[in-house]
């Protein structure tokens, strides 16, 4: 799992080329009536190593879904990216520069 590492710090812009990318993904990791075990933490800490940039479904209430959110995004060290309806997307960056796939609004335009 995941170390105490600092999560990145997205703005705006970088949220909004973040969910743009995840649209089309499915979602890796649900969850349900049982809530966050570390099973769940797990299999979500791998999704971000190998993925980056992951889209979960939680499957609560309105008012928990961010909470959950924010809590396993504290506990596997990424970013919420976007919460939209019962979806969240969570990213954080491989810690190999060499293996990043996934493109920021400010890394795309200082190669333009």
């Amino acid at each position: 799992m995941a170390d105490a590492t600092e999560p990145p710090q997205l703005n705006g812009r970088d949220r909004r080329a973040l969910r743009r990318q995840a649209h089309g993904l499915r979602p890796v990791v649900q969850v349900g009536a049982a809530g966050i075990g570390p099973g769940l933490v797990h299999a979500l800490d791998v999704a971000l190593r190998d993925h980056e940039l992951v889209k979960l479904e939680i499957a609560h209430e309105r008012e928990e879904r961010r909470l959950l959110a924010d809590e396993l995004a504290a506990r596997t060290g990424s970013a919420v990216a976007g919460l939209i309806g019962r979806m969240a997307i969570l990213y954080r960056p491989a810690e190999d520069p060499e293996r990043r796939r996934v493109v920021l609004a400010d890394s795309a335009e200082a190669g333009q």
